[in-house]
């Protein structure tokens, strides 16, 4: 045995010796510095940023046995596409918004359908030259490592036509297995593992997502029109003292909602916004990055937490430079004294009513958490002008504590004054002088706001698409509400923008002489059953 082993190792010295066997070692070598300044070049610099409308989108090309294109969409998670075969894997990361390219957009509201139509020749023009841009990268890279290795210029030219050949063969190989049709069939992680349920089918919301870019640019031509619709409505004298509020609800993760809340923002010369709960959809930690816009605004922005946002999602919202959070708590914006308090549960999933007697505190965690703002509005030393709440079923123990509550939840506006609390509720805690008449009993208005994010996702996928409203509410210096303009955006496929001015105390309130456009007037749609979002 120990003779033949001796054998096969003197056999192969000689082998290694030779002529040939030199050659086939440098050959191996340099097609493995080779493949090595590919692999070094790709993963450093195949990498680039387009300008999609107004999206910048990160584009990089990475080694891949199995190829295929991911496409990250924060925060809702990636789309995974077997688009083509390997060796190369396609990366596309959607990034924010670029601002001079939105706000020219803005202001070219024609360029927005340009933008769409061209956004195909975007992306095939950035992945060409991201394929080039690899391409040279891994050549350059080759006759590097070759050049710092080998010290010969055979054979650094010989890694670089090697390094050219293998980019290029994958290139080829990629383009030539491309399967367009894949788009059809993705896979989903992160948050749109969720997509069936959330979003329906997805074919169907990508299509309806196109008509609801021209809604969006419609808006943006609109919104000036409606201000300037302002001196034809009702009588209302804004003075210097007045305080403005934009109260917004539900934007269920909706990115176009910033937008609009903007707008507005600015065009009414807003004071303070206030958000009474479900700004994102499950409530995880994916969804922070979506709060951050609230920075954005300029302006205070007052929240209380709804049932799909976690305690993470409210902590996001507090980092917010100019945010509020309101838990159980009261702050003073404008002259405006605010208390608010978070929803008591966490549903994100929610499909049915928790059980219980919904009327009974002791069994309803909504009418607790009323009864503890109640408590805590009674306790503070200073007048509250409004109280926000998430659920309107928070609302009756509020009634007679303060003049205005709002709320959302619902994704439909509702106005209407809380039935007059029990006597037992409302007695004063000081009697009234004997000599002196005892004071009305305070009156609470219960504002119920839509949603003004449509719904979020699942304002897509409706055959009747969900609008996006807000209301802007005007307080005078005693903390009163004096008069109010609810505004609608018409939902995914509708072209239409609507205001209505309403002012506190007349005859047809909260139907007052309603403001049209393109045909449709807006008015406050009924209560209904509470459901479950």
């Amino acid at each position: 045995m120990n003779e033949k082993i001796s054998a096969a190792v003197a056999t192969a010295r000689r082998i290694w010796v030779l002529p040939w066997a030199h050659r086939l070692r440098i050959w191996a070598a340099v097609l493995a510095v080779s493949l090595l300044g590919v692999f070094v070049g790709t993963m450093l610099f195949a990498q680039s940023e387009i300008a999609v409308g107004p999206f910048r989108a990160d584009m990089s090309i990475s080694p891949s046995l199995k190829g295929g294109t991911e496409v990250d969409i924060p925060p809702l998670g990636s789309l995974h596409l077997d688009s083509h075969d390997g060796p190369i894997h396609l990366k596309v990361d959607l990034g924010a918004l670029d601002q001079e390219r939105t706000e020219a957009l803005i202001d070219d509201p024609t360029a927005i359908s340009a933008a769409g139509q061209s956004a195909v020749d975007d992306v095939t023009k950035g992945v060409l030259q991201l394929g080039l841009r690899a391409m040279g990268a891994a050549i350059v890279c080759a006759l590097i490592l070759s050049a710092l290795i080998f010290r010969n210029i055979r054979r650094v030219a010989a890694a670089g036509i090697l390094a050219l050949v293998v980019t290029g063969g994958s290139l080829a190989l990629a383009a030539g297995t491309i399967r367009p049709d894949s788009i059809s069939e993705p896979r989903y992680e992160g948050l749109l593992v969720n997509a069936p349920a959330v979003v329906g089918d997805a074919r169907r919301i990508a299509d309806n997502y196109g008509r609801y870019a021209d809604q969006l640019q419609q808006l943006v031509s609109n919104v000036s029109r409606i201000y300037t619709t302002v001196s034809t409505l009702p009588v209302f004298d804004s003075s210097g003292n007045t305080t403005r509020l934009l109260h917004v609800s539900d934007l269920h993760l909706n990115p176009a909602s910033w937008g609009v809340i903007s707008t507005v923002v600015k065009q009414w010369d807003i004071d303070a916004v206030v958000d009474t709960g479900d700004i994102v959809d499950w409530g995880s930690g994916a969804e922070t990055s979506y709060v951050s816009s609230i920075g954005q605004l300029g302006v205070p922005y007052i929240y209380v937490r709804g049932n799909h946002d976690s305690l993470a999602i409210q902590a996001a919202v507090a980092r917010q430079k100019n945010a509020k959070v309101l838990d159980n708590s009261i702050v003073t914006v404008a002259g405006l004294t605010i208390a608010g308090i978070g929803d008591p549960e966490f549903t994100p999933d929610k499909s049915e009513n928790p059980p219980g007697n919904a009327d009974d505190p002791g069994f309803s965690p909504m009418l607790t958490s009323g009864e503890r703002l109640a408590t805590t509005i009674r306790e503070s030393k200073t007048p509250v002008g409004l109280a926000m709440v998430h659920d309107p079923a928070m609302a009756p123990p509020l009634s007679g504590v303060v003049p205005l509550v709002l709320a959302g939840h619902l994704h439909k506006r509702e106005v209407r004054m809380l039935p007059a609390p029990s006597p037992e509720a409302s007695a004063a805690p000081t009697p009234a002088p004997s000599s002196s008449l005892p004071p009305a009993p305070m009156e609470t208005r219960l504002m119920v706001q839509g949603s003004t994010g449509g719904a979020g996702l699942r304002g897509l996928e409706d055959d009747e698409p969900t609008p996006l409203m807000m209301s802007v509410l005007y307080f005078d210096e005693h903390q009163s509400l004096k008069a109010y303009d609810d505004i609608q955006l018409g939902g995914t496929g509708e072209q239409n923008v609507t205001m209505q001015r309403n002012v506190i105390g007349t005859e047809t309130e909260p139907t007052t002489n309603p403001s049209v456009f393109n045909g449709v007037t807006p008015g406050i749609r009924p209560s209904s059953p509470r459901p479950s979002r």
